[in-house]
């Protein structure tokens, strides 16, 4: 079978060999998930609103340390001729909650958007789950080398939706606990701890959460059946 694009002729081999929907997944999933390098870009900001407010405890300064480490991270970038992807992620992130905060002029409401964003995300996820469309499923359909072809490949393997549902539930986990930790200390006013909740609950728990999948893969052993193909 030849593959769409020369670089996924492996991949589709490697596929092909394949005994479980768990392994598939697990190959599809290191080809979509990034590393870890545009999560620190996306913390820094953070770090440094933060800290600014923990020395100051004014909004202006706070909302303009995190601006400049957006534009330090962005000029690193392009003195090392790599990608402004995530650096771009991280300056609209970083606009969106000095918004909050400058409209408001409270310095927590700089971590609203992304109370909401997680929320939303829970339950949409959830939803994903409930209605058979995982959203794991589309980072498995991501990295599958045959995408271009067929986007939705992935939602005709009935096996690999049922794996897909199961991860996904811990995304909802992962989501919902983000929430669970950041509005009642949003509720409190206190920016310190939101700030540090925030970087925790950032990269090392998303890191946690792949950990959980991984075991989840490793133990798991669907027959594959390639009723996708």
């Amino acid at each position: 079978m030849s593959a769409p694009y020369p670089d996924a002729e492996d991949r589709v081999i490697a596929e092909e060999r394949a005994s479980t929907v768990e392994e598939i997944i697990r190959q599809r999933l290191s080809a979509a998930l990034g590393g870890w390098r545009g999560s620190l870009e996306a913390a820094l900001p953070t770090i440094a609103f933060v800290i600014t407010w923990t020395v100051t405890k004014e909004l202006r300064p706070s909302i303009i340390a995190a601006g400049a480490m957006v534009v330090l991270l962005g000029l690193v970038r392009v003195v090392q001729r790599s990608s402004l992807q995530y650096v771009a992620t991280a300056a609209f992130a970083t606009a969106i909650a000095a918004f909050f905060a400058a409209r408001s002029g409270r310095a927590e409401d700089a971590f609203l958007p992304g109370i909401i964003t997680n929320a939303a995300y829970a339950v949409l996820s959830l939803v994903s789950v409930l209605g058979k469309w995982p959203m794991v499923g589309f980072l498995v359909g991501a990295g599958d080398p045959r995408a271009k072809e067929d986007p939705m490949r992935w939602r005709r393997d009935r096996a690999l939706v049922a794996v897909c549902n199961r991860l996904t539930l811990v995304m909802t986990a992962m989501f919902a606990l983000r929430v669970a930790i950041m509005y009642p200390l949003y509720l409190a006013g206190n920016v310190a701890a939101l700030g540090t909740a925030k970087v925790l609950l950032g990269w090392p728990l998303w890191v946690a959460a792949l950990a959980v999948m991984g075991a989840m893969l490793v133990r798991g052993s669907t027959p594959h059946t390639d009723s996708a193909g």
